[in-house]
């Protein structure tokens, strides 16, 4: 993944808190197209820079870091303060390291308290770091594996500030282990819903996005799908943003007819919005007829696609009432569901 080169105006204070608040400079457009490697895609960049006679101060940040805060691209701006050419995150190694030859054998320990390691976002005066990309450029040197290094080979000072251990760096496979904020505490929640429709003229209802023939249909706005309507409350509950009505209100002519899926589908868009995931989703379907048995499959795929989950994370249930009340004498339907999610922690 290809680096990010974020633009910060001179002496623009303003310009800096949008920085840090995560608000896009867009002053190129279109895209630059970046390079072989990920030395040229840079020096790319600052090229397209300069064609817009920008001269202050650069953020280049690895794609491949996801994680990055707010506070870090802070901590970047201000340790590069008015005076300084290029400032970079570093942690301190807690392992020992080797040196080692080409055959494999150890020829140096180094001590480690004079080691670091370093990540982006590296921040730098833009002249001086333009300058030496063009004398990289013109030596015929590309293997320079950040900005940092190009700048100590130019001869600039280059200072270092404290990195972030959740600032990590996906690199292979083994990096992505399925956490959505490494470092960050998720916290379990849980929500139910519930939904009931009676049955009027039809001949077919819709249960967990499946078209299921029947003598009724379901007196509904949107098409009476009570197994979606249910699953997309308790998604939402488990959230604490509102229920189904509050996004979708019957009032709404759009929402005539319209299909459940998507109900679905933007409450567990909701979810990972807040960086989180759904765990599990449980469903009860109460109702004398249609049989769901039949549709069970079918059902639980469509719910896992319009949710973006794995079938396995999906359960359903289906009972009777014992022809006891509406339901037992088959007035209408009626769907429970539970919503397990996992969110980061925020107080």
């Amino acid at each position: 993944i290809g680096p990010v080169v974020v633009v910060i105006g001179e002496g623009d204070e303003a310009r800096y808190a949008n920085a840090v608040a995560g608000i896009e400079d867009r002053r190129l457009a279109p895209p630059v197209q970046g390079g072989a490697t990920r030395q040229d895609s840079v020096r790319r960049g600052l090229l397209a820079l300069a064609r817009d006679g920008f001269d202050g101060m650069v953020l280049v940040h690895d794609a491949a870091r996801p994680f990055v805060s707010h506070a870090l691209i802070g901590t970047a701006i201000a340790a590069l303060g008015k005076a300084g050419l290029a400032a970079i995150p570093a942690l301190r190694v807690t392992d020992t390291v080797k040196r080692i030859d080409a055959g494999g054998h150890v020829v140096e320990t180094p001590a480690r308290d004079a080691l670091v390691t370093v990540q982006t976002p590296q921040s730098f005066r833009f002249k001086p770091l333009l300058a030496a990309h063009e004398a990289a450029e013109a030596a015929s040197i590309h293997g320079f594996t950040d900005d940092a290094a190009l700048m100590e080979w130019a001869g600039h000072p280059v200072v270092t500030f404290e990195g972030d251990l959740a600032n990590i760096k996906l690199t292979h496979a083994g990096d992505f282990r399925g956490e959505p904020h490494p470092g960050q505490t998720l916290v379990t929640r849980v929500g139910t819903g519930y939904d009931v429709h009676a049955f009027g003229p039809g001949d077919h209802v819709w249960l967990g996005g499946v078209r299921i023939v029947h003598d009724r249909g379901v007196v509904a706005h949107s098409d009476g799908d009570v197994a979606l309507h249910a699953l997309t409350d308790a998604l939402l509950g488990a959230l604490a943003d509102g229920d189904i009505g509050t996004h979708f209100p019957p009032s709404d002519p759009q929402w005539r007819g319209a299909a459940s899926a998507q109900f679905l589908a933007f409450a567990a868009g909701r979810v990972r919005e807040r960086g989180g995931r759904i765990d599990h989703l449980d469903l009860t379907i109460v109702c004398e007829a249609p049989k769901v048995g039949p549709h069970r499959d079918a059902i639980r795929a469509a719910i896992a696609d319009a949710a973006g989950v794995p079938v396995s994370k999906v359960a359903i249930k289906a009972t009777t009432s014992e022809r006891m009340g509406f339901t037992g004498r088959r007035e209408g339907l009626v769907a429970l569901a539970t919503a397990t999610i996992r969110l980061p922690e925020t107080e």
